[in-house]
């Protein structure tokens, strides 16, 4: 049975809980790193991203452009930091770049 609350919560709060209780906290981590990677990256790099997939704790990006792939690729750390900086929490480990 649901717990019932008398008095007044946050609506943050309820959220919170929610996301909890039904497991959603792994699906908001995809959502999260997408648009991260996103607005991290801006449109030069986007118009050759063709896939972003978070699976577990690594990234897999998709590029249409080696040149743009081999670039990106001697950055990959400093990636890795500021996408988990700007989703506020360490969710990627790994970068691979496809």
């Amino acid at each position: 049975m649901k717990k019932r609350y008398n008095d007044n919560q946050p609506i943050s709060d309820i959220l919170k809980e929610f996301v909890e209780a039904n497991n959603l906290q792994t699906g908001l981590d995809k959502v999260n790193i997408r648009e991260a990677w996103a607005n991290m990256m801006g449109n030069g790099v986007n118009n050759y991203t063709t896939d972003v997939k978070l699976d577990r704790d690594t990234l897999y990006v998709s590029l249409t452009s080696s040149v743009l792939r081999e670039e990106l690729s001697y950055g990959k750390q400093k990636i890795i930091d500021m996408l988990n900086e700007s989703v506020g929490k360490d969710v990627v480990k790994k970068l691979v770049l496809r």
